[in-house]
């Protein structure tokens, strides 16, 4: 370089012609569609997806555990709501899930298409012609006794490699399911995102309680918590019903593990569609009913203890069973709520405790000691009589009565003694009584329609079989030359394209099959 080219300070059209050059807006956009395709970015995409999915398994989720999500609110409402803004009780609804979520499909996409493109052309591409002096190659042999052309070719084309020949030498090639293999792993990673993007979309789930003796037919109406997606409607539900006959639950009776639990078994009566007779359907932990796809799971379970209600006009305001949530799971000691809007002269609210196994304890107490109901006791712990609040139009729980209501009720009878099967207590002031007439079980189910559910199964075992491939198979090439004349020999030399294992123990195969035209413990036929 000279002086002349060194560009003068006061001459700014020389010095605009020596900086370099702006991107601009295409530039900045090609340069973040070269990252965001690459082989780097999308495995830090795949490794974010996977720590943002973490989340979901640390905090409870709504629509999967929204009594634990209400606790986090009663326990703690400060950290709760942090936790809400961030959408960690809602992580696969998150903006920043579904933002990870769309940018590792692209990038999927933008690494496959051109190396699917690539594979194709290297797929029918010829291998290449042998170098001059095989003896510089990783592995390399002098071949024993007079070998053709011809005959050379062939006894590798039975080792299944891609064979091409020319003037006094042969090429062969093999191992191109290594790239296939890679190139299906990441399009299987593609159908399982399109899967579960195909659910979100397509499916619903619901959860509904429901109790021995009471049905369930499979509309909007019935769900307890309904959680559609954004393509599904009400005609789009599958018109089933069933009728809940009987639950079992066994339970370990002695021991150390006594009142662990071995089994559920919900015994169902089911219709398939309005007008089909009914099927007989056990229901069990991992064996969920099936009906054309929509998928119904038993999650929980509990006691429904039934009671029979007299207001203060000997009329029957309240019969029949009160779903109880258990406080204590190791004995489920359970505790109900009714409510009795109907009762005359005022309103009924009513507390109780329902032990399944009940044993007198210390200082006048009761307590349960095992889950199944061996001695089933309901003990009234609160009785109130007033406005409980359920005619103003404000929707509230079944399984609690508002503390501010609460506090403007009157008490009628606080912790009674409990009460056995057909035991009665009379409230106080003529109000009325609460017999305890029975027990009954409930269950909690989850229904779930997942049309990606199939799919997202088969692109996963295409994810485990491409990557066997990928991790396994070794692009390797083998070349052979015959010299010309009286006495030249043949030799033989081949590389591996790709590293790890000892392609060695392989390469002295391929000369005993070359040598003796058989084929003796070739390892790979890949």
């Amino acid at each position: 370089m000279t002086v002349t080219d060194i560009p003068e300070k006061d001459d700014p059209e020389k010095a605009a012609e020596a900086r370099p050059a702006k991107l601009g807006a295409v530039g900045w956009a090609r340069w973040f569609w070269r990252t965001l395709t690459s082989m780097r970015t999308a495995l830090i995409l795949l490794f974010l997806f996977a720590l943002a999915s973490i989340p979901g398994s640390i905090w409870p989720q709504r629509g999967v555990s929204d009594a634990m999500v209400g606790q986090y609110y009663a326990d703690d409402p400060e950290l709760a709501e942090w936790l809400d803004r961030f959408w960690l009780f809602d992580v696969f609804k998150a903006p920043w899930f579904a933002a990870i979520y769309l940018l590792l499909f692209l990038s999927l996409i933008g690494c496959v298409l051109p190396r699917t493109t690539a594979h194709l052309r290297e797929l029918r591409r010829k291998p290449p012609a042998a170098p001059r002096n095989l003896s510089r190659l990783p592995q390399y042999a002098a071949l024993d006794g007079d070998l053709t052309v011809e005959e050379a070719a062939r006894r590798l084309r039975r080792l299944r490699f891609r064979v091409t020949t020319g003037d006094g030498w042969v090429s062969a090639e093999k191992g191109y399911l290594k790239e296939t293999g890679n190139l299906l792993f990441h399009v299987a990673l593609l159908g399982l995102l399109v899967a579960i993007g195909a659910g979100a979309l397509y499916g619903y789930r619901g959860n509904v309680l429901v109790v021995e003796g009471d049905g369930f037919a499979n509309t909007v109406a019935a769900y307890d918590r309904y959680m559609p997606g954004q393509q599904v409607n009400a005609e789009s539900l599958e018109p089933f019903s069933f009728t809940l006959e009987d639950f079992q639950a066994t339970y370990i009776a002695q021991g150390r593990k006594r009142g662990q639990a071995l089994d559920y078994s919900a015994r169902l009566a089911v219709s398939d569609r309005p007008g089909a007779p009914e099927r007989a359907y056990e229901l069990k932990v991992n064996e969920p009913l099936d009906v054309n796809g929509t998928m119904t799971y038993l999650i929980d379970h509990g006691y429904a203890p039934t009671f029979k209600i007299t207001d203060g006009k000997s009329q029957v305001a309240f019969e029949g069973p009160v779903p109880c949530l258990v406080v204590q799971p190791a004995t489920f000691a359970s505790e109900c709520v009714i409510k009795v809007p109907d009762a005359q002269p005022e309103q009924l609210g009513v507390l109780v405790a329902f032990l399944p196994t009940a044993v007198p304890a210390e200082g006048g107490e009761w307590t349960s000691v095992f889950p199944g109901a061996a001695n089933p006791t309901a003990q009234v712990y609160g009785a109130f009589s007033g406005d409980l609040g359920m005619r103003d139009g404000v929707p509230q729980s079944v399984y609690e009565i508002p503390p501010e209501i609460l506090k403007t009720l009157k008490p009628l009878v606080m912790k009674a003694d409990p009460l056995a099967v057909s035991q009665k207590l009379d409230l106080p002031g003529g109000v009325g009584s609460i017999e305890f007439t029975g027990v009954r079980e409930w269950i909690a189910l989850q229904i779930t329609y997942d049309p990606g559910r199939l799919p997202a199964l088969l692109a996963s075992a295409l994810a485990t079989v491409a990557l066997v491939f990928s991790l396994t198979v070794r692009r390797r090439r083998v070349w052979v030359r015959v010299g010309e004349g009286p006495g030249a020999r043949a030799e033989a030399g081949g590389l591996t394209r790709t590293g790890g294992g000892d392609f060695g123990e392989e390469f002295a195969s391929i000369v005993a099959a070359l040598n003796h035209g058989s084929n003796p413990g070739v390892k790979d036929a890949r």
